[in-house]
């Protein structure tokens, strides 16, 4: 990239981060001024920095432009707009509407490839012409100026409550992620991990464990956190002798942890807050020890995979000394301290919390290990924090308003409640059926489609049907949100696997057999929510959560030493099946 490409960047960047920062502090900006103000900064990185081509840049350029014009209009006109209540008024509205739905479109294609925009084409197919489908899954019609004016110029489809979810909550800590991860905090991440499990049997597995988790945290991305953490955990794995499927294995599986790790969850757990009205805090309280338990079922299956190879640990000169791990976990620790002491003892709001921790992870970009101030270094990292951080923000963007489109449509038209019916009578009205059904449905619209958007779709149309079935609406978002992470290391398609399986030089398959063995907890941990409804109870009952966690998590182990560890073959079946008994019974 030529410099003045990275300055331009750089200030684009700098200004989406400014702009989503002041929105936090300000609290005066109108949401149908925001929201548009938010797409019209992330087109331009979707559009044109993320193009492959010189081509596909210019046409970027073109579209983004449209896209930027459309929508400053609705921020310019945002209270005369309010004023129609969501009716179009005349043809230049309506090409204005189309043109955006259009754009939006193009910008989910371009962020993240077909699958997604291709839902919400047929989405609004099925708004438009949906009347003419006979039987009940048909709908009574739309007028059009009333279904494009309520997805484009309200507070409903493209600008809806997850766009604001984005605006507000997601792009601050997608900003938190990108300032940590400029600065020396990875390398904390992995100096604490190396240092607390480096010398175990199984280290180098254990290190790739803990640092993806710590890593995973903050990325919130599977593939991000591959690619990351993998660069120096795969390696090591190699040279020490570990098998390459079983290195991969272990990095992709540690890695999709990150997902479900508070307190980014790949923006799953702000959108949650929204769709369930549980504070951010409780929503981390119910996800930290179903995640604790899925990252101690990779550990334990490590030990047991040690009982098939001979898995070293680090050898002492790659482990950090106590001085170093102590400098560097402080450029990680210091931030999220200041994040957890805004959000408990000072008791903000996590967005709030989160602009504090990035002005303390902003302040040590100015240092590296030896405590040391370079300006050209520290520009640098200001630099990638504002690219990285805009192309971020732009990407998840994308991805929400997409969606948006199509949670939309489902509210619109009335097909949510209907496809809702429709696994009521699948299940025969029995839960673990219909969990099945939903299962299956988030493992194939998740095979191509984003986490957080499979989530949201599928909880759409799965998740009224699990609570009227007992659910609570937390256990049936959290089960949801398990399971349309399962394509990340499930065939056919298992982004995580593929990533890590190139990085090792070996076949992806062979790689996705030892992920889905050492991943067991994925499968298993949203099964264990159900049958002990406790274990996401932390807050409430914290002495039945911590009791729940040990059972679920003896019976993971028990489950993952049966499937892994060479045993007799008696005695796996015995295990598994005592695995079993303490995961479901008795909860």
């Amino acid at each position: 990239m030529s410099v003045p490409a990275r300055l331009f960047w750089t200030a684009l960047g700098a200004l989406s981060i400014g702009f989503h920062l002041y929105l936090v502090f300000s609290g005066l900006v109108p949401n149908l001024v925001s929201r548009p103000l938010h797409m019209a900064l992330a087109l331009p990185f979707v559009l044109v920095l993320m193009a492959g081509s010189a081509s596909a840049r210019r046409s970027g350029a073109v579209i983004a432009a449209i896209g930027i014009g459309v929508c400053l209009w609705i921020a310019l006109n945002a209270s005369a707009l309010g004023d129609q209540y969501g009716y179009l008024t005349g043809p230049g509205q309506m090409a204005l509407a189309l043109v955006l739905l259009a754009v939006v479109l193009e910008m989910a294609r371009r962020a993240i490839g077909w699958p997604l925009p291709l839902v919400a084409a047929l989405a609004l197919a099925y708004a438009v012409w949906g009347e003419y489908i006979p039987g009940e899954f048909g709908h009574s019609g739309l007028p059009m100026s009333s279904l494009f004016g309520t997805l484009t110029i309200t507070e409903g489809g493209v600008w809806g409550s997850l766009t604001g979810v984005s605006v507000s909550v997601v792009s601050i800590f997608v900003i938190f992620g990108a300032v940590l991860n400029a600065g020396e905090a990875g390398q904390g991440f992995m100096n604490v991990a190396a240092a607390a499990a480096g010398r175990l049997r199984g280290g180098a597995a254990k290190v790739s464990v803990l640092s993806s988790a710590l890593f995973g945290s903050i990325s919130g991305s599977a593939s991000a956190n591959v690619a990351s953490t993998g660069a120096i955990t795969l390696p090591a794995m190699t040279r020490l002798g570990y098998p390459r499927a079983l290195a991969g294995a272990v990095e992709a599986v540690a890695s999709s942890g990150g997902q479900i790790m508070p307190p980014l969850m790949g923006a799953g757990a702000f959108v949650m807050v929204e769709l369930t009205g549980t504070p951010y805090v409780g929503i981390m309280a119910a996800a930290a020890l179903p995640a604790l338990l899925y990252f101690i079922a990779v550990w334990v299956g490590i030990d047991a995979f040690s009982l098939r190879h001979e898995l070293k640990g680090l050898p002492a000169d790659e482990r950090p000394s106590p001085r170093l791990v102590l400098i560097t976990s402080a450029f990680f620790l210091v931030p999220f301290s200041v994040l957890l002491w805004g959000m408990f003892g000072a008791g903000v709001t996590p967005q709030y919390a989160a602009c504090l921790a990035i002005v303390a992870g902003a302040l040590l970009l100015t240092l590296d290990v030896r405590l040391s101030f370079d300006r050209r270094r520290t520009l640098g990292r200001i630099e990638t924090v504002c690219i990285t951080g805009g192309r971020q923000i732009a990407t998840i963007a994308a991805i929400i308003l997409c969606a948006s489109i199509i949670i939309g449509v489902l509210g619109l038209t009335g097909l949510g409640v209907k496809i809702t019916s429709l696994i009521l009578s699948g299940s025969g009205g029995l839960l673990w059926p219909a969990l099945l059904l939903t299962a299956i449905a988030c493992l194939i619209l998740g095979m191509e489609v984003p986490t957080t958007a499979a989530y949201v779709i599928c909880v759409s149309v799965a998740g009224p049907a699990l609570i009227d079935l007992g659910l609570s609406p937390l256990q049936a978002h959290l089960f949801v949100f398990w399971y349309a992470l399962l394509s990340t290391i499930t065939p056919p398609v298992c982004g995580a696997v593929f990533i890590a399986a190139g990085m090792v030089g070996e076949n992806w398959l062979k790689v996705a057999i030892s992920a889905m063995a050492l991943g067991l907890g994925l499968y298993l941990v949203p099964l264990g929510m159900i049958a002990n409804p406790a274990l996401i109870e932390l807050t409430a009952a914290p002495v039945a959560a911590l009791l729940a966690m040990v059972k679920v998590g003896a019976g993971l182990a028990a489950i993952s030493c049966g499937v892994i560890a060479p045993l007799n073959p008696l005695l796996r079946a015995g295990l598994v099946l005592l695995g079993a008994a303490l995961l479901f019974l008795g909860g």
